[in-house]
């Protein structure tokens, strides 16, 4: 099967594009108030190693959106300045070098403010993001919240198009699944701009990723959506290693090693849970610094029921039995391998398919 994306004009944030054209991006936020540039530089970094591509950062005030222009000089990653509530924050940021601006129609609404904003975009030549959520759009009980978000981004866009600006991308996130999936493919309709898609406001950091991967997963089926965000109360590096998980399970993104091992059961003597974590670790460095053309299946399984199968599909991998495996590659025996071997083994073969 093969996702046909829905059809967007191209939207350009720093040195990555967004829209139907291109890869689904992914993005995260800095957890650090801005001004504290040094700590927000540390974890750009670590982001931008975990593959995090645009990274959005929280601008409250003057020092806040002053910030950017040394996080700029430093950092790879396209920078958004997140905006609400003063107007002016946008402006110093724009000036300050930010690749995009977030606005909440919730609380910057008024036509002189958003005329302002505009003009220094246009100058800037930079895209807005019209970011909405369900804690921004005005309380009517005679609207579904779907509806309310799509109504509030629409009465935005058109204020926007008036003033002959059309460099936009457009959220519009609620705090459960359907909500959010029902505004998504409503807007989706009405527009030609790419959108950012997620779920705010998720709960835990393991019910979030769920919710998120749900939302997320079936906007993306339906070929909506050309940057994703998932939001976590955790560490943002495990909101990058969540959206490309959903991406690969798509095949919409491949960025290295893909493992597939069974989920055990009473006929496994082997400890497959501690290999897979290992096997795990140890691909990772694969997958951020060799960017592989094609895809590589690497499949870990733990008994001979369905075990040969599975690793005769993989490009490499290993079927047990007791305290040892049959190691298989490309479809074919090679020699049996230690338990305690296995990691290692696994890994030196993957390195060879890369050549």
């Amino acid at each position: 099967m093969k996702i046909d994306r829905r059809t967007t004009r191209t939207v350009k944030i720093g040195s990555v594009s967004l829209g139907s054209g291109h890869p689904v991006a992914i993005q995260s936020m800095c957890k650090f108030k801005t001004s504290d540039v040094s700590a927000c530089l540390r974890q750009i970094k670590g982001l931008e190693k975990a593959g995090c591509e645009i990274i959005r950062l929280a601008v409250k005030d003057n020092a806040d959106a002053e910030a950017l222009k040394n996080i700029k000089k430093h950092a790879k990653i396209p920078l958004v300045a997140d905006i609400h509530f003063n107007w002016r924050f946008a402006i110093i940021a724009i000036d300050s070098g930010a690749d995009k601006i977030r606005l909440n129609p919730g609380n910057i609404h008024k036509l002189g403010e958003i005329r302002e904003i505009v003009a220094a975009l246009k100058g800037a030549r930079i895209p807005l993001r019209i970011g909405l959520n369900s804690g921004s759009v005005k309380d009517n009980p005679e609207k579904s919240m779907p509806d309310k978000l799509v109504a509030s981004a629409l009465d935005y866009i058109k204020t926007i198009e008036k003033l002959k600006f059309y460099d936009l991308v457009i959220s519009l996130k609620a705090n459960n699944v359907m909500d959010t999936v029902e505004a998504y493919r409503k807007i989706a309709g009405l527009c030609d701009y790419p959108l950012h898609l997620g779920v705010t406001a998720t709960g835990s950091p393991f019910a979030g990723a769920i919710k998120s991967t749900v939302a997320i997963g079936a906007l993306l089926l339906e070929g909506i959506g050309d940057t994703i965000r998932v939001s976590l109360t955790d560490d943002p590096a495990r909101e990058i290693e969540a959206a490309r998980n959903i991406l690969e399970s798509l095949d919409l993104r491949r960025f290295g090693p893909q493992i597939i091992s069974c989920p055990t059961c009473g006929r496994c003597d082997v400890d497959l849970v501690k290999i897979v974590k290992k096997l795990e670790i140890g691909l990772a460095g694969f997958s951020v610094s060799r960017k592989p053309v094609k895809p590589i299946k690497v499949a870990v399984m733990g008994c001979v029921v369905n075990g040969p199968g599975e690793a005769l599909e993989a490009d490499i991998g290993v079927a047990f039995g007791k305290k040892e495996g049959m190691l298989f590659k490309n479809g074919k025996v090679v020699r049996k391998i230690s338990y305690k071997d296995c990691v290692g083994v696994l890994l030196k073969e993957t390195e060879k398919m890369y050549g």
